[in-house]
């Protein structure tokens, strides 16, 4: 998997709006386009995009004016990182476009759509499970964990 700068910035930009996404019953505060790009490094432009996509997937809440910003539209610990990559750029895995469960290899490479089948589900098994509250508080799911802690998964290949 090749993840873009548009990603890892949705991803950063989300979370900046978890950590302003209130604990109670409050409403959330609106954060300006600015003050996320200021926190993490982004380009403002760039990001006024890539809110707009979160937008549009219903992510993320705005309202214009002296008083506006944008919000997450759902409880931090609702949207995943599967979410937020989907808003930003779509499917998780895809093969020339298309979802590995609508390729048409013939009969001879059916092994090689079950194989793509099951890179989109190990993706899956990651991104559908790491919510945005588990980024914000620094903490992964117990399986998540053990996968970043294997010493294999640091070694470049």
């Amino acid at each position: 998997m090749r993840t873009t700068a548009k990603v890892d910035y949705a991803v950063r930009a989300a979370i900046e709006l978890a950590r302003a996404y209130p604990t109670g019953d409050d409403r959330p505060t609106p954060l300006t386009r600015q003050a996320i790009a200021d926190a993490q490094a982004i380009p403002s432009k760039f990001l006024e995009h890539i809110l707009a996509d979160l937008k549009r997937s219903q992510l993320v809440g705005s309202v214009r004016g002296a008083d506006g910003g944008y919000w997450l539209a759902r409880p931090p610990d609702e949207i995943t990182m599967a979410d937020i990559i989907r808003a930003a750029e779509g499917p998780l895995a895809d093969v020339r476009g298309e979802r590995p469960d609508a390729l048409d290899y013939p009969d001879d490479l059916q092994v090689l759509q079950r194989a793509w089948v099951a890179v989109r589900a190990n993706l899956r098994a990651v991104l559908e499970r790491v919510t945005l509250a588990d980024l914000r508080d620094g903490q992964l799911v117990a399986d998540v964990e053990a996968l970043a802690a294997e010493p294999d998964s640091w070694v470049t290949r």
